[in-house]
């Protein structure tokens, strides 16, 4: 992992570099001949010559996407060097180009079990490499197969301690199972619940240590997991990475449900799509028609969306909505990279394997992990993301990253050799929160709706649009969490940045 800059006073050339999967940020700003460049936005705006302004017009797309998917940010002029790209700055002008780019080339030659032999060496190579430091090194353990498995090879070489967060509400919380495993295992481990006060009043330290907004709620947990572990060790191991390159996502196998139903002619999936439109939520098969409606790419960007493009730029408020409405859609910017994968890629679990690679992976999954761990001064690594370990993935035949039965079949077999049955088979859970609950309770929900229908609120957004979100949510008629969230921590930021 690295985010690099080379400079020579001979030439004033400048040269700058981050690596293959974006796992350290560096952004960049062109002021007049000059060029600021750090690792953190709120280095660069601090610089006498840069200036701190939001980048409006980009606010919808945010919106949708939680992110922006391209180089731009919202500060505006601040830029992000892509993951695997480099930047040259010579005579007042910058050039970027790619020198990496994740590429699946399946071979089917090896057996299930000659993948799993591959991935098990290669991971505990990998684990063996990112363990080496002068310091205290610890392992984050969440009870899932990824986690687990860089533990349980970390423990082979080193005492490692592991640390595990949680919630007083058993369903999201993988304490209990944490523990078990490291009890089997012989693992130290290190546990901390944490409470809905806790959580709500961590976020302004969240949204600041991020640089830009992010709603995902998993930040919050890990930001006090980063603390908690940078107590006892100043190096971490965790398992970011290993959905994404060996198939964990099961919307992945939305792909393999949709094979045969694709065949159908596109203006009939269409006319079925939109008549699905009209059934009410929670009808068995009505989400399978709407998307089955759209090929690849548009069923992998409305997966993403957070708000739908026109439901975005009629949350804003009406000066916004119009300058927003002249950029292009979300669609319209991914469509080239997508036009780029879908080429490449030989199958759909692998283009969208991709598309997360490039996209999701870096600028939320990633990006949160760096930041969390920067703010305890704790540094952060990730064996999965090990070119090497790249280099068994992609190699992996779609059939052995997903099937209909299971994700990351071929990393379940390795994890099998090493792990106890019932972590090996344990499902994908995710970094889960009771956030949507805590929103339908008090004190929470007068707390954030006084953020919602604040003066700050009023100048961005529609604050008769968020107060409908609050109460459709608070009285069960759907769940609004994640956009309740987004316009939430949007200003919660703003207030940090521009208050």
């Amino acid at each position: 992992m690295f985010a690099f800059a080379l400079y020579r006073p001979a030439t004033g050339e400048l040269f700058c570099a981050r690596d293959a999967f974006g796992i350290k940020p560096l952004y960049y700003a062109v002021e007049g001949e000059r060029i600021l460049f750090g690792s953190e936005i709120k280095g660069l705006i601090t610089h006498p010559r840069a200036h701190r302004s939001l980048n409006e017009r980009r606010l919808a797309h945010w919106l949708c996407m939680e992110y922006l998917p391209d180089e731009e940010t919202l500060f505006e002029g601040v830029r992000k060097l892509p993951a695997g790209h480099w930047l040259r700055w010579r005579d007042g002008r910058a050039e970027c180009g790619r020198w990496f780019a994740p590429r699946f080339v399946p071979d089917a030659s090896r057996s299930l079990e000659e993948s799993a032999e591959a991935i098990e060496a290669t991971l505990r190579e990998s684990v063996a490499a990112h363990a080496i430091a002068d310091v205290d090194v610890g392992c984050f353990l969440s009870a899932g197969v990824d986690s687990s498995l860089v533990a349980r090879e970390a423990a082979r070489i080193m005492e490692a301690r592991t640390f595990t967060i949680g919630w007083g509400e058993g369903r999201f919380s993988e304490l209990e199972a944490a523990a078990t495993f490291a009890r089997a295992t012989g693992l130290p481990n290190e546990g901390c619940i944490l409470g809905a006060e806790q959580f709500f009043a961590s976020v302004p330290a969240v949204q600041y240590a991020m640089d830009e907004p992010l709603p995902n709620p998993s930040a919050v947990p890990l930001y006090h997991l980063c603390a908690m572990a940078a107590e006892s060790v100043k190096v971490v191991l965790s398992g970011e990475g290993a959905d994404e390159l060996f198939g964990g996502y099961p919307y992945y196998q939305e792909c393999l449900a949709f094979g045969p139903y694709m065949a159908l002619p596109a203006p009939v999936r269409r006319a079925l799509g939109s008549a699905a439109r009209r059934l009410p939520e929670g009808v068995r098969g009505r989400r399978f028609l709407m998307r089955g409606a759209h090929p690849l790419p548009e069923r992998y960007i409305r997966l993403e969306y957070n708000f739908p493009w026109d439901e975005a730029l009629a949350l804003l408020s009406p000066e916004l909505s119009r300058l927003c409405a002249e950029a292009p859609t979300p669609w319209e910017l991914e469509a080239p990279l997508f036009a780029e994968i879908g080429a490449a890629a030989p199958d759909e679990v692998t283009a969208m394997q991709t598309a997360d690679i490039l996209t999701w992976m870096q600028q939320d999954i990633l990006l949160k992990a760096d930041k969390m761990s920067m703010a305890a001064s704790l540094e952060l690594r990730v064996p999965f993301l090990d070119r090497e370990v790249f280099a068994v993935a992609r190699t992996l035949p779609a059939s052995r990253r997903v099937t209909r039965r299971e994700t990351k079949p071929a990393l379940r077999r390795a994890a099998a050799r090493a792990l106890p049955a019932a972590t090996a088979a344990r499902p994908k859970i995710g970094f889960t929160t009771p956030l949507a609950q805590w929103l339908r309770e008090e004190p929470w929900a007068t707390q954030v709706r006084e953020v919602l229908n604040g003066d700050a609120a009023r100048t961005f957004f529609r604050t008769d649009r968020l107060s409908a979100l609050m109460d459709e949510h608070q009285r069960g008629v759907r769940s609004n969490m994640k956009k309740i969230w987004s316009a939430y921590c949007f200003l919660i930021w703003h207030e940090q940045y521009f208050g």
